[in-house]
């Protein structure tokens, strides 16, 4: 379904004493916050603090344990399906990873020819193939645009294999490969892992160019902006950044779980067009496989 043109394309998020346990404790608890569509949301926190759980959370791939969040309007838990429709995962370890054999322009291909086999609408695959190869065509070269990759850059063009692409090159390919599919909410994971300070604030910039042309943007990392609505997984949190309102990201206990640890529920994998209708607080055979499952499919490699 395409969003109504009078509603920002952004999606707004809120959460309200939101908290996902593991198998040795609480990943995060009690986090509340509210951002607008359009916000550049930094989740800030040592790691182990919970900070990729409430990522997965936040993007309906992880299913929470206590309070509620809402996602354009969609509720978490019961709308998971619905939210992984909107929402597409940057730079994710051990979830959304880049294939270091693959090429740029492979990665970019695959990635566009997805986006056209399970989102595309019947009308788009039947226009003519010279039609929807330019249309492909377009649409990567403006996530590309987006994500500041320039192919005409990298050592070997769009022949240029992963593994020889600098940090933030391949930060840049991540973003771009999640950009195809035009989200409402963008989510990564260590925005600012191992990257030089010049390099850093390069990162910085890519995301809040992206937030400021109207995607609503969630990145993990060690240390935010000032400029962002700041949401921390600590026992303290930091103070909201100037976009956020009078609610704060305090979490009542220690997160006792490492952020890369499971939890007892995650959402399954949802293959049906029409499966935000049914209600997750039922599914109570959802392992964390599946849920890792659900979120490795938006690469086609799961």
């Amino acid at each position: 379904m395409e969003a109504n043109p009078a509603e920002p394309h952004g999606a707004a998020v809120v959460a309200d004493g939101f908290g996902l346990k593991g198998p040795r404790g609480w990943a995060f608890r009690d986090v509340g916050f509210r951002a607008e569509p359009g916000s550049l949301v930094a989740i800030e926190g040592p790691s182990g603090s919970g900070r990729t759980c409430l990522l997965l959370a936040l993007t309906g791939r992880m299913k929470p344990h206590e309070g509620h969040a809402e996602v354009a309007g969609f509720r978490l838990p019961r709308k998971m399906a619905a939210v992984r429709r909107i929402s597409a995962l940057g730079p994710v370890p051990g979830v959304s990873d880049l294939d270091p054999a693959f090429t740029v322009a492979e990665h970019l291909r695959e990635r566009a020819l997805l986006q056209r086999r399970y989102d595309g609408s019947v009308r788009a695959l039947l226009r003519p193939p010279a039609e929807r190869a330019a249309a492909t065509k377009a649409r990567i070269e403006e996530a590309l645009e987006a994500a500041g990759l320039d192919l005409d850059a990298l050592p070997k063009a769009g022949r240029t294999s992963v593994r020889d692409l600098e940090r933030l090159e391949a930060l840049r390919l991540s973003v771009a490969l999640a950009l195809i599919g035009r989200p409402r909410l963008l989510a990564l994971d260590d925005a600012d892992l191992k990257l030089p300070d010049a390099d850093r604030a390069e990162a910085w910039a890519l995301l809040r160019s992206i937030a400021d042309a109207g995607t609503t943007v969630l990145a993990v990392c060690s240390e935010a902006p000032e400029d962002a609505l700041r949401i921390s997984t600590t026992p303290r949190a930091a103070e909201a950044g100037p976009t956020a309102e009078d609610d704060t990201a305090d979490t009542d206990d220690t997160a006792a779980a490492d952020a890369d640890a499971p939890a007892d529920d995650t959402a399954a994998a949802d293959a049906d067009a029409h499966a935000d209708d049914t209600d997750a607080d039922t599914a109570e055979e959802d392992t964390n496989e599946e849920g890792t499952a659900d979120a490795l499919a938006e690469t086609g490699r799961a």
